[in-house]
């Protein structure tokens, strides 16, 4: 297993902001307190390996054998996606269809629990759906307690039903380390941010975008409890480089999504972020381990021309992303922002503390 990696056993920091990835101003980023052999790794900090819908790049996504196969080789976190079934049943599914993934015609929320977990992966080794409660188990086990979990909460389903099943589902999974220090939720617009903080007052929150004007509202002191979840390629250049020095200066985290080239990973170690979501999350390792100074001046500086060239494209690949998400903000932003407008209530939240 990766020095960089979790070890099982492994003494793991106390409190969420510990527990997460370091700033830079703190010398960088890594959760892990020893290596594999007792002693302290030497050397720069580096972010944390955050496996995107688990060590999807072996296995099927979401299934308890990538979020397995990426604890075994030292991830950090596991990212995940939220959904809620007919019956009230949360799951784990990036989709709200089951075309994609199990070749099935259709939606996660219009099937029971009983017919879901019949459902094999198109994707072999195949796999079955798990819910929440099957990963949390998991994850409970002793020996797993540095491993933390990043949830997207998708705006596919309503934010009191969705946020409110979870909170029971998560209060109902036994674990020596409480999940409030293990569990981040990851939310997609302000509604759903303010929805979870009703029934998640001790947690941590983040949010999921690519819009950094949208985002700069959770930097705000009333958003204090709010990291930041981003598309990466918004971050490349000025703009971005600006939006990541006022993260710096108000004390959050910041993860990026989906990193999965070697370049784009080492432009994550040299930006100080704190986590790196990544479809390998053993390649993101192994970048980890042959950094040096040496390569960092030689990739910060550019200075051969073949490095050159690939910063080049890199830039221009990001660039013309940007352009494809302002098209995208321009064209569904106003629905994506306002879904999950949360209705007036008579009856306080069941809340997790």
């Amino acid at each position: 297993m990766s020095q960089l990696g979790i070890h099982s056993g492994e003494e793991a920091p106390q409190g969420t902001t510990d527990y997460l990835a370091r700033t830079p101003s703190t010398s960088g980023s890594n959760t892990s307190t020893t290596g594999g052999n007792g002693q302290k790794p030497s050397g720069p900090r580096f972010p944390q390996a955050i496996a995107h819908r688990g060590y999807k790049a072996m296995f099927p996504e979401n299934s308890m054998g990538a979020f397995q196969g990426a604890v075994d080789i030292g991830a950090h976190a596991i990212e995940t996606d939220l959904h809620l079934t007919k019956d009230g049943v949360v799951v784990l599914v990036h989709d709200l269809s089951l075309k994609r993934c199990f070749g099935v015609d259709k939606k996660v929320s219009e099937c029971d629990w009983n017919y879901l977990s019949t459902l094999k992966t198109l994707r072999e080794p195949q796999q079955s759906i798990p819910r929440l409660q099957d990963l949390l188990e998991y994850l409970g086990q002793p020996g797993l307690e540095s491993v933390w979990v990043l949830l997207d909460i998708k705006i596919d389903d309503d934010p009191d039903v969705l946020l409110s099943t979870t909170a029971k589902t998560i209060g109902s999974v036994p674990t020596t380390r409480a999940w409030n220090d293990r569990v981040v939720l990851g939310c997609w617009n302000e509604n759903y941010i303010n929805v979870a903080k009703s029934y998640f007052p001790s947690y941590r929150f983040a949010y999921i975008g690519f819009s950094l004007p949208y985002a700069s509202r959770f930097l705000s002191e009333a958003h204090s409890d709010v990291d930041f979840n981003l598309m990466q390629h918004m971050l490349v250049g000025p703009i971005g480089a600006r939006f990541i020095s006022k993260i710096r200066k108000a004390q959050r985290k910041l993860y990026i999504w989906t990193v999965n080239e070697e370049r784009w990973m080492e432009w994550g170690i040299r930006k100080g972020v704190d986590g790196v979501i990544t479809d390998d999350p053993k390649l993101f390792l192994e970048v980890c381990e042959r950094w040096s100074e040496k390569e960092k001046e030689q990739v910060g500086s550019g200075s051969k021309r073949g490095g050159q060239l690939k910063n080049i494209k890199m830039h221009v690949n990001a660039f013309m992303l940007q352009i494809l998400a302002v098209v995208f903000i321009w064209a569904y932003w106003p629905r994506l922002a306002t879904k999950g407008k949360k209705k007036q209530c008579t009856e306080g939240p069941m809340t997790v503390v």
